[in-house]
Order: structure tokens, then C-alpha cells, then sequence
């Protein structure tokens, strides 16, 4: 993608590190997981926790998502860009008593409650302002998502949701709440998963909580069954966009669910990683008896990912001349942390001061996570 020289002489006139967003690839990424979701009737509210440009936002919004904040700011923020109200979803384990009364005077579609004390507090602050919130309890299903330890959320082991344990309690709690409204229920395991197979277990843990509700007279109208599907970082060309048909099929076969029911989904990462890169430049290169290093202006300030979770991203040497020696690299930031790094061994061309260095499918968890520790500028940015 990046081996072309009109795209050299573009990004070289850039002050870098910056992250450069394709535009177009969202825009077909959106249109084809809106026409999956739209064939099967199901709701999407985009994770602005994945990317809250105000660009790519806009973008979003006007394709008709909806929004799934964990923030009160995320919540002010897609109502100042035009999100509907009643296509928000606030959730998290953490809710300041602030943020739910901005999500109350704003009458949001939902809160996605986690605990029986939320409970309360969301029915007394709803009490306060005159209003009565809409939830869905977050159960906690016990499903593994096969994923990285710090980006699985749906075991018991996790802080997410309401164990199974106290859901008999939890269902007493809301019945004596006269400000709250149980919609649905929720449910989250985990991100970046590309076994189709947790998803299925998914449906089986949802079947069972929804018909356990309805078997003691509580209908469920909402069945919110969160996001998490992965991308391909290793081949971002050859998989720009993930397979939101066999994604969606899933819930559509193994979901048990009635015409009335309406079934939600929280997707991020899927729609807005691939279209994120990136670019930095070789500040030095430098060589030792054991070690080939290219030091970029770009580190885990701009992209926090490979230290946090030691995730895997693409890196390219973007106008690389085909045939063109290689050498394995660490590529490194220039943070004063020996973890500031983006990649160990990784096989490029051979690269000199000034190269442009570009790290793919940094459109989510990205730009978000960017800090200004060791006082950096702000994160820039380039739309194509």
C-alpha cells in the first residue's frame, strides 16, 4: 500500500509522527458492516473508546451507528456531533455520579449496569432529576475469549458485569427501583477475537440469562451482546475489512430471540482499525554486535499497544525500492524506557536518516491512548 512514490512525496511534506487516515477504506468498511447488520435487523453502536476523532466520528455518524461510550465526556461528545440520544449507550464499571447524571439529563437509549450498588445509585440519581433511566444489566457469561489476558472481560475473574452468583439479588434490587427501567440485558467477553467459535458459546451463555429472566416474568427487549471482533493485523492488505457477514451470521443462527427483540452490538476496532496508520521517521540507525536499531520520532506516546499488550503491527518503510537489501531491526521510540518499542527482528529494507517508517491497522487504540509523557506535542493527523 505504502510503496509508491506518490505517497512518498505526499507524506514527506508532513512534519511527522502524525496518523494518516484512508477515509475511503472506512467509508467501505462502514457500508459493509451497516449492510450486514441492516440485512439481519441488528443495531450497531460504534466504541468511541476505539477512536474518537472528530473526523472519523463525523463519518461514522452520518452513516446512521450508533454510540457506546464509557465516559461522560464520550456521551457529551457524540451529542455535540450529532449522535441521537436515544442511540447511546453508556457503559463501564466505573461510573462517576457526574457522568450518569450527564447521561440522564440527556436521556441516552441505555446504561449498561455492572453491579447491584450501580443499580442503586443510577435509581437515586434518576430520582433526583426527575427522569427514569433505561438499562441493561451487564452479566458476566464466563466465556472465554481467547484473547490477550488484558483485553478479556467476560470471565469470572473479571471485574466486568454482575456475577452469575448475585443475579438473583440483582433482579430483586431492580423490581424496587421505581427509576429504572430493565430494557435488556449485556454482555461483553472480550477484544480482538477472530474465533468465530466464542461467539457461538456467546449465543449459548445469552440463551440461557435472557430465558431465565423471561421464566420469572421479566421481558427482555434488548439483547446486547457487545463487539470484539479482530482484525487482521499481519496482513492488512490482503484483509482490509473483516467478515462482518460471517460475524453477524453467527448471532443471527445461534441467537434465540423472538421478532420484538432487538439485538445490539458495541463494535469498534473492526470498523476503524485498518483505516489508521502510523508514520514516523528514522531519526537514527544505529548498530551493535548483536542488534540493528531504527530510532523513529514516534513512541509509545503516539501508539501505547506493542508495550501495553505486546501487540503485533505491521511495520513498512514506506517508498521501499522492490529487491531492495533487508536487515532484521528493532524498531524503537525514542522514549526513555527500555519497553518503547515497536517491533524486535523486524526484517526491512536497509534504512538511513529521514526514511519514512509506516505502523498499519493503528486506526484503533491508537490516537486515543497518545499521552505527552517526557512532555511530546500532541498527536498530529492526515486525512487521505
Amino acid at each position: 500500500m505504502f510503496n509508491n512514490n506518490t505517497i512518498l512525496e505526499r507524506f514527506a511534506q508532513q512534519e511527522t509522527p502524525f496518523y494518516y487516515y484512508d477515509l475511503q477504506l472506512l467509508e467501505e468498511t462502514l457500508t459493509q458492516a451497516k449492510a450486514a447488520a441492516d440485512k439481519r435487523n441488528f443495531h450497531i453502536h460504534y466504541a468511541l473508546k476505539a477512536n474518537f476523532n472528530d473526523r472519523v466520528l463525523a463519518i461514522i455518524q452520518e452513516k446512521g451507528f450508533g454510540a457506546d461510550c464509557v465516559s461522560g465526556n464520550e456521551v457529551q461528545k457524540s451529542i455535540d456531533l450529532g449522535f441521537p440520544a436515544d442511540k447511546i449507550t453508556f457503559a463501564g464499571v466505573g461510573k462517576a455520579d457526574k457522568e450518569i447524571i450527564t447521561a440522564l439529563k440527556h436521556r441516552i437509549f441505555a446504561f449498561n449496569v455492572e453491579s447491584i450498588q450501580e443499580l442503586e445509585v443510577i435509581n437515586a440519581l434518576a430520582a433526583e432529576v426527575g427522569e427514569t433511566a433505561n438499562i441493561s444489566l451487564r452479566i458476566n457469561p464466563n466465556v472465554d475469549a481467547h484473547t490477550h489476558h488484558y483485553i478479556t472481560t467476560g470471565l469470572d475473574e473479571n471485574k466486568f458485569g454482575v456475577p452469575n452468583s448475585e443475579l438473583e439479588k440483582a433482579a430483586a434490587v431492580i423490581g424496587n427501583c421505581a427509576h429504572i427501567n430493565l430494557l435488556g440485558l449485556h454482555f461483553h467477553v472480550g477484544s480482538q477475537i477472530t474465533d468465530m467459535n466464542v461467539f457461538k458459546s456467546l449465543c449459548v451463555k445469552v440463551n440461557e440469562w435472557k430465558n431465565w429472566f423471561e421464566e420469572r416474568g421479566t421481558y427482555i427487549k434488548v439483547i446486547n451482546v457487545g463487539g470484539g471482533l479482530g482484525v487482521d493485523y499481519q496482513n492488512p492488505d490482503a484483509n482490509p475489512i473483516p467478515d462482518f457477514e460471517a460475524y453477524f451470521d453467527i448471532f443471527d443462527k445461534f441467537l434465540e430471540r423472538n421478532a420484538q427483540q432487538e439485538v445490539h452490538f458495541e463494535l469498534g476496532r473492526a470498523l476503524v482499525a485498518q483505516a489508521g496508520t502510523l508514520v514516523s521517521k528514522v531519526l537514527y540507525t544505529k548498530s551493535g554486535a548483536k542488534k540493528n536499531f531504527l530510532i523513529l520520532d514516534a513512541g509509545m506516546t503516539e501508539l501505547m499497544r506493542p508495550m501495553l499488550y505486546q501487540a503485533y503491527h505491521k511495520i513498512e518503510k514506506i517508498g521501499a525500492d522492490v529487491g531492495a537489501k533487508e536487515l532484521n531491526y528493532d524498531v524503537v521510540g525514542p522514549i526513555c524506557e527500555s519497553s518503547d518499542c515497536f517491533g524486535k527482528e523486524v526484517p526491512l529494507p536497509q534504512s538511513q536518516r529521514g526514511d519514512l517508517i509506516a505502523i498499519r491497522t493503528a486506526g484503533a487504540y491508537g490516537e486515543v491512548m497518545a499521552s505527552r509523557y517526557n512532555l511530546r506535542e500532541e498527536v498530529r493527523y492526515v486525512f487521505s
